[in-house]
């Protein structure tokens, strides 16, 4: 998040790709391949007054050919580890890509008379985005085929897609290699035409003027913080684009958007614990921006427009937050008036804004809801949905005159689903459901929502799925994961490709940890900071809670978090790594001191709200008390994997490259640690849906052959 093959070679191509420099001539007396030990080069750390050693700085510098040759020591050591599983890796891979309908459509949206949509294609790696005028009976408009701009490429991602008000112009943005630096392209949807109009290493986000000549866009700093909006028109140089707003704060990145109502452009300003926001008219791109309220530290709001007023929605004595109205011609906080009470139970999260309703998407114990608010009387009323533990979200809707919402639905056994939703009549109806190929029944499958006890009593929830006809005797393999960070909420929602767990008779858990937003802004708040190991705390109790209710044992309980899940996955292997058979920690954020001391890295200063400032001592020794790499020991450590992409801007890849060093040299235990790093992908891994797949399939077989299960 803000911190988710190959032949393997043979011994005597392993020896010659790692070189000296990890393997004996010993090796060759032993079918078993040894690991890339990396050199020690100690550096003193005098940033602080407790004065550290780390021993494996130097894997910072990937423009170092040394870095490049132990990298490449450990993935081939990692291809020689896994070469038993390479026949599991295709099985696996095929029964996953046997659930997905490879040539398919996505529900086509309308707009400003044009029905778009995506669809794929067969042995197609990515989405191929159209329209069509008038009706979906029309002929098809590709506006961009992200497999032909692909060709010869290893990665692409897109980012900003936005239509011209007059549906004649297209901005888009592309990442060719992981990075987060998107360059800005605009295409003439009438001719084809590629303009001239491009400017490279944006930050993604794209918003139209009223004029269809004027777009603004955001920009990085050095440390890939988003600090400048900017205005581009067509036609000119990109060099002399305008500055529009500058965030000078470090804490702080920038967006730019638009409302839906297509009045105003809106630039919000936003850290982890307050927010700014400013506008502008869009039939008038070239005014100055104004500030709806100036920043207050701890206050967040976020705003919409309905007719002649802003709607905003405010923690302003409101932990849950409350909403707001206010005229545009007097938008400061003395002039907003209350129109949705804060209620302690129920989190308002976000609003959609229609003319005549209004959707919020509301959390209450810990579950999604989408709540209905009639303009004309005042009242509201919910969504119904049917499950225990699941996933609703406003879809894409993009008219403000619409008396539809469309909305999705899913859970960890209901494929991803598309609703229409009559506000007048009350009534869903489904458009689409993704369709699992291969003879995937939900109902053959269980779903739980359980509750374990924390260290200080709090109960934290647990979302499980399994296939029905399980015994809770201690015998199931059990995947547990978790993340907890930035009041990201991790909902129960379905994937295909779990099924092969599934049907392997694996138990597939979520818990539900402080630090992220599941329960509501105190729950993150009682995750972060100072209060950061309950956390860890709370998915120890998960898994102790699975073990006492006899879903499983440590000997079969697996688990697995990327990004600051990583992070949360290198805290509890240090605190409690009795408990995990094997865990995988993807894209792991696990050398928080380092990192956090370290103000150059894309980040860091803007994370000061959610780790802690490590300049200050009492966020140092608290951050260093559960640092992953400062915590390894010599002692006995699960079977560990441990994956990055060499390219990622968010959670670089030397943390995980030094961290599986330093364990080398210090664990006690015989069980296999492995680190596989893909030379050509970011902080997200694998763009191609078949590739993903691969790296999916390659992580499947990592926790089967740990346990021992081979089928």
């Amino acid at each position: 998040m803000k911190r988710i093959f190959s032949t393997i070679p043979t011994l005597m191509l392993l020896l010659t790709v790692v070189g000296s420099m990890t393997l004996s001539p010993l090796s060759l007396m032993s079918d078993t391949p040894k690991p890339p030990v990396a050199k020690i080069i100690p550096k003193l750390d005098t940033t602080h007054k407790d004065v550290r050693t780390d021993n494996y700085f130097w894997l910072r510098d990937k423009k170092n050919p040394e870095v490049i040759k132990h990298l490449e020591a450990e993935n081939a050591y990692t291809q020689a580890m896994m070469e038993d599983t390479k026949g599991l890796q295709e099985k696996l891979y095929n029964e996953m890509k046997s659930r997905i309908k490879e040539t398919d459509l996505s529900v086509p949206y309308q707009n400003n008379g044009y029905f778009y949509y995506s669809r794929t294609a067969e042995g197609k790696q990515y989405s191929i985005y159209c329209r069509k005028k008038g009706s979906m009976d029309a002929p098809e408009q590709i506006t961009i085929d992200l497999n032909a701009l692909a060709e010869g490429k290893k990665f692409i991602r897109l980012g900003a897609y936005s239509v011209s008000p007059n549906a004649k112009l297209l901005g888009y943005g592309l990442d060719f290699d992981g990075s987060r630096k998107f360059t800005l392209y605009v295409k003439n949807l009438e001719t084809g035409e590629i303009l001239k109009d491009q400017v490279p290493e944006t930050a993604g986000a794209f918003a139209w003027g009223n004029d269809n000549k004027t777009i603004f866009y955001n920009v990085y700093d050095s440390s890939l913080r988003s600090y400048k909006i900017l205005r581009h028109e067509l036609g000119f140089d990109a060099k002399s684009d305008v500055e529009v707003f500058h965030e000078k704060d470090e804490k702080f990145d920038c967006y730019v958007g638009k409302t839906r109502s297509d009045k105003y452009i809106l630039i919000s300003t936003t850290s982890k614990i307050t927010r700014e926001n400013w506008y502008l008219n869009a039939d008038r791109p070239k005014d100055t921006f104004r500030c709806i309220e100036p920043r207050k530290t701890g206050h967040e709001y976020s705003v919409d427009h309905h007719e002649g007023n802003f709607l905003i929605l405010t923690n302003d004595k409101a932990k849950n937050f409350r909403l707001m109205s206010t005229s545009v011609d007097k938008p400061a906080m003395k002039n907003w008036k209350e129109v949705v009470a804060h209620r302690p139970k129920v989190k308002l999260d976000d609003i959609d804004v229609f003319e005549k309703y209004w959707a919020f998407s509301v959390r209450e114990n810990g579950l999604t809801a989408i709540e209905i608010y009639d303009v004309a009387t005042k009242q509201s009323h919910r969504i119904p949905f049917p499950e225990v533990a699941y996933l609703s979200y406003t879809s894409v809707n993009p008219e403000y005159k619409s008396t539809k919402l469309r909305y999705g639905y899913t859970s960890l056994i209901t494929p991803n689903s598309i609703y229409d939703y009559d506000v007048a009549k009350r009534q869903s109806e489904l458009l689409k459901r993704q369709e699992v190929p291969g003879g995937y029944k939900p109902e053959d499958y269980a779903v739980e929502r359980i509750f374990a006890k924390a260290k200080d009593g709090v109960l934290v929830p647990i979302s499980l799925v399994y296939k029905k006809g399980i015994r809770k005797d201690g015998s199931n393999p059990t995947f547990l994961y978790g993340y907890g960070s930035y009041g990201i909420s991790m909902d129960p929602t379905f994937s295909s490709g779990r099924v092969s767990l599934l049907d392997r008779g694996f138990i597939y858990a979520i818990a539900h940890i402080r630090g992220g937003g599941e329960m509501g802004k105190q729950w993150y708040e009682d995750g972060k900071l100072l209060k950061k190991k309950n956390t860890f705390t709370d998915f120890i109790a998960s898994a102790e809670h699975l073990i006492a209710q006899k879903y499983t044992t440590p000997q079969k309980l697996v688990a697995n978090g990327g990004s600051a899940g990583g992070l949360l996955m290198g805290a509890v292997m240090n605190m409690r790594p009795d408990l995990f058979k094997a865990i995988h920690a993807a894209v792991p954020f696990v050398d928080v001191i380092n990192t956090m001391l370290d103000e150059t890295i894309p980040l860091t200063t803007s994370e000061y709200e959610e780790w802690g400032n490590p300049h200050e001592k009492k966020s140092y020794d608290y951050m260093k008390s559960y640092s992953p790499y400062d915590n390894v020991a010599a002692k006995a450590y699960p079977t560990l994997l441990l994956t990055t992409g060499l390219n990622d801007s968010q959670v670089p890849f030397w943390e995980p490259a030094k961290f599986c060093a330093k364990l080398r040299a210090m664990k006690t235990d015989n069980n296999m640690l492995i680190f596989k790093i893909d030379m050509g992908v970011g902080h997200g891994g694998a763009s191609g849906r078949y590739d993903a797949l691969k790296d999916r399939a390659f992580e499947y077989a990592f926790f089967l052959k740990t346990l021992g299960i081979t089928q």
